[in-house]
Parts: structure tokens; C-alpha cells; sequence
């Protein structure tokens, strides 16, 4: 059997995939008979980066590794398919998913601080089950809260390589209401403000007008 060609397998693998796929598992699909290494491996995404450049398909980088996926009109024409449409959350789901990414790691009770409302117990559940937040320690106050942070699929799904991609909230907010500007507990602003609808904004694609936060269990 002839050896692959290195740019092709790669190509074939991010392609059939569907999901980013890191450096282990792309030497993966080399025997090792056949001396792939990172070098080569890298040389491949470079490629393939440059050969994407200018049409409606690129090479990501994300935290979980690489992924091809659509970009500038074509993402917006597929929006218009059901298959590609991408789903709907809340802008609760949202505002609760923001809070968490900016001020990790938090609490329930510091959440619904920030948001000024109840936190639904769907919203969380949602989040955990997309794999998008975990508890990442408990608090040591009365009573030992879980502390919540976000995963690899976060940033995955949201193309981001590391947290220090997330846009600044600064860029959404007055310096005044800024969620990221104070740690959890420290008059974080409430929802009358706005603050947490801006933030939510970091997230595209929410929910559309006259959708409601599940109520509270």
C-alpha cells in the first residue's frame, strides 16, 4: 500500500471529522512505519491554511485543536438550511453562559448576583449537558457552593484557542458596568443596568425576540 499523501490524510481526517481534531490524534493516522512527525503534520495545516485563504471554507485553530469549518457568506447562507441552522438558546442561557466565562470561577448564588435574577435550575443543566461548563472546586464559605468554570468544548464551539481570546467586555460595556471589571461579590451590576445583555451579545447566535428564561424550578 502506497503511503498517503500527508496534506490529503489531514485534509481528509478535518474534513470527515466534524469536530477539531489535535496533533495526537493526526499522527495518529500515520503508521509508524512511515515517519510522520509534528514537522510534517504542521507543514500539512499550513497548507491547507493558505489554500483555504480567500474562499468560504478556512482552517481554525481552537483549543481542542483544528477544525474546517465555513466562513464569511457561506456560514450565512447555510444558516438558512435547517441542518446547518445552528440551534437557539435563550438570552438567559446566554447572559448565565457569559457570566460564568468572564468570571470563572463562580458560583450559583454570584451568577444571580450579577444577572439580578434566578438562575434557572434548566439553564444549568443545559450548559452542563452540552458539556460547556463543570464544576471546577467549591467555594470554602458556609455550606461549600460548587464553583463553575468553562470546558474545552466551550471554547471549541465558540472557535476560541485559549480564554484570553474572549473579546474584552470593555469593548461591549461602559468601564462602569464592565462584568469583567471586579471579581464575583463585589456590587456586580444587575440586569436593569444592561450589562448582562451586552455581555451575552459576546456569544452569537442567541435567541430571538420574545424568548423567555425557562422558569425557575
Amino acid at each position: 500500500m502506497n503511503a498517503p499523501d500527508t496534506r490529503n490524510l489531514v485534509e481528509a481526517a478535518l474534513l470527515g471529522a466534524g469536530r477539531p481534531l489535535n496533533m495526537t490524534q493526526l499522527l495518529n493516522l500515520f503508521d509508524p512505519l512511515e515517519k510522520v512527525g509534528e514537522d510534517e503534520v504542521l507543514k500539512a495545516l499550513g497548507d491547507l491554511e493558505r489554500d483555504y485563504a480567500g474562499r468560504e471554507i478556512e482552517l481554525k485553530e481552537v483549543a481542542g485543536g483544528w477544525r474546517v469549518q465555513t466562513g464569511g457568506v457561506a456560514a450565512e447562507r447555510l444558516a438558512k438550511l435547517e441542518r446547518f441552522r445552528p440551534p437557539r438558546f435563550s438570552r438567559a442561557l446566554l447572559e448565565s453562559l457569559a457570566a460564568i466565562a468572564y468570571r470563572q470561577p463562580i458560583t450559583r448564588a454570584e451568577i444571580e448576583e450579577l444577572r439580578g435574577v434566578r438562575l434557572s435550575g434548566h439553564i444549568m443543566r443545559t450548559l452542563m449537558e452540552r458539556n460547556w461548563i463543570e464544576v471546577v472546586g467549591h467555594r470554602e464559605t458556609p455550606g461549600r457552593p460548587a464553583l463553575y468554570g468553562t470546558t474545552g468544548d466551550f471554547m471549541d464551539y465558540f472557535g476560541l484557542k485559549r480564554l484570553d481570546d474572549l473579546p474584552s467586555a470593555g469593548e461591549f460595556a461602559s468601564p462602569d458596568d464592565a462584568p469583567a471589571a471586579a471579581p464575583p461579590g463585589s456590587g456586580s451590576p444587575d440586569a436593569s443596568d444592561g450589562a448582562g445583555e451586552r455581555v451575552a451579545g459576546l456569544f452569537d447566535g442567541g435567541s430571538g425576540p420574545g424568548e423567555a428564561e425557562p422558569a425557575p424550578d
